[in-house]
C-alpha cells in the first residue's frame, strides 16, 4: 500500500476573521466551510485547506458527537508551500509585494526551480514554489 496523494493540509492560526480574510483575499482561496471560533477550510486546486483554532481543535469531541474528530494542533508557526510556474510566481510576487506583504526569501534552488516565502497575518510560512524544486512537473 502507497498513499496516493494530500487531500488536505492544515495550518492553525489565532485570528479566523484575519486568516478568513487573508486566503480569500490576497490568496483568492474559494470558502467551502466555517465554524465559528473553530475552523475555516478552503478549495485550494484538487486539495482542501484547513485553518483552525488550535485551541478550539484540542477539546476531545462530546460522547454522541455526530463527526468524532480527534484532537489535534500545532503550536508556533507552520508550513505550506503553493505550486506554481516561474511566471505565476513572478506575478504573485507582484502582488504580494503590491499589497505591502514582505517577501522574505525568493531564490533558485541548486537542482532548479525558484521559491518565494512570505508569512499570513498568524506568522504561518508560506511559499510558493516551481514543482521541479522536487523533480515534479
Amino acid at each position: 500500500m502507497r498513499a496516493k496523494g494530500i487531500l488536505e493540509a492544515a495550518l492553525y492560526v489565532d485570528d479566523l476573521d484575519e486568516a478568513e480574510r487573508f486566503y480569500a483575499n490576497v490568496l483568492g482561496l474559494e470558502r467551502i466551510v466555517r465554524v465559528e471560533g473553530r475552523h475555516v477550510f478552503f478549495r485550494c486546486g484538487e486539495m482542501v485547506l484547513l485553518l483552525f483554532n488550535a485551541q478550539a481543535t484540542q477539546t476531545p469531541p462530546a460522547d454522541d458527537a455526530p463527526l468524532p474528530v480527534p484532537p489535534h494542533g500545532a503550536k508556533g508557526p507552520g508550513h505550506l508551500c503553493f505550486s506554481a510556474s516561474a511566471e505565476e510566481i513572478a506575478r504573485w510576487k507582484a502582488h504580494l509585494e503590491d499589497l505591502n506583504i514582505s517577501i522574505e526569501a525568493d531564490f533558485e534552488w541548486p537542482n532548479g526551480g525558484r521559491s518565494i516565502y512570505f508569512r499570513d497575518p498568524a506568522g504561518n510560512s508560506l511559499e510558493f514554489a516551481e514543482p521541479r524544486i522536487w523533480g515534479l512537473s
